[in-house]
């Protein structure tokens, strides 16, 4: 009786990297096909865009007047414009797991679960797709911003980085929506949920004051929010604000992982 003969550890490694391509080529696909949905109604580009720059025309140019807040020698103006690109992102995201039970709904999940692609895939895409919508929206508070007479940097490698970390901040709050998807599993529960956290998230961060002037309890709350990190970053790439660049999109990559892990790990409940 005759044994074949084992792979060689060359065709071992050469497997892995295979592998790693097969696997972000899907996420890829899955990406490409969310964007696609946008299609059928380009004006939500728009009508999301409205909220952010109401916050950064009237929000940010009445407390400019006030002095309330302080921010040092930065003006609040350019300050708060940082924190207005996070917000967007994060209130796009949240209601990201929507979508999910919509699909479970239409019979669409049954039948991307059952493809070979691995469950960490898809979510990862409708991550990653989270992210490219919300940079429409970042770019539309930036212009804004600019008219309103903020200084910010327009060299083009902060500009993408500033873009990478608006898709990874909002890669993890859709993952976080999508993980309470899959917990409650309805849509009502899932929006009330969402309308709940929104608002803690976004006060419990550095997005409209400095961490120093919060509460203890409050700072506590700040540090472990992955809003705060990603407004950090934000800040130090548009308007030079000295921050930890290693801490901030450690914080963020890690979060995003956890949240397509913590997703995906879930997805099979709304599939039942």
């Amino acid at each position: 009786m005759s044994v074949a003969p084992a792979a060689p550890p060359s065709a071992w490694v050469d497997s892995r990297p295979r592998a790693v391509l097969r696997l972000f080529s899907r996420i890829g696909t899955f990406c490409l096909i969310e964007l696609q949905k946008l299609r059928h109604d380009r004006t939500e580009l728009i009508t999301r865009a409205i909220q952010p720059v109401l916050w950064l025309v009237i929000f940010g140019q009445t407390f400019s007047r006030i002095r309330a807040i302080p921010t040092g020698d930065v003006p609040y103006l350019d300050y708060l414009a940082p924190g207005i690109i996070a917000q967007s992102a994060l209130f796009v995201a949240i209601f990201y797991g929507i979508q999910i039970i919509w699909e479970r709904d239409a019979g669409i999940l049954t039948k991307l679960l059952v493809t070979p692609s691995p469950r960490s895939a898809l979510v990862a895409g409708k991550a990653f797709a989270a992210g490219v919508r919300t940079i429409s929206q970042a770019i539309v508070v930036l212009i804004v911003a600019a008219l309103l007479g903020v200084s910010l940097t327009w060299n083009p490698l902060k500009l993408l980085a500033v873009l990478a970390v608006v898709v990874l901040g909002a890669a993890f709050f859709s993952c976080l929506s999508m993980t309470i998807a899959g917990l409650v599993l309805r849509r009502d529960r899932l929006m009330g949920i969402g309308q709940a956290i929104t608002m803690p998230l976004f006060f419990a961060s550095n997005a409209l004051y400095p961490v120093d002037i919060m509460p203890g309890w409050l700072r506590a709350l700040s540090h472990a929010n992955p809003l705060t990190y990603e407004v950090s970053a934000l800040r130090g790439l548009l308007i030079g604000q000295p921050t930890n660049y290693l801490l901030d999109f450690t914080v963020l990559i890690v979060a995003a992982i956890a949240g397509i892990c913590a997703a995906a790990a879930l997805m099979g409940r709304l599939a039942r």
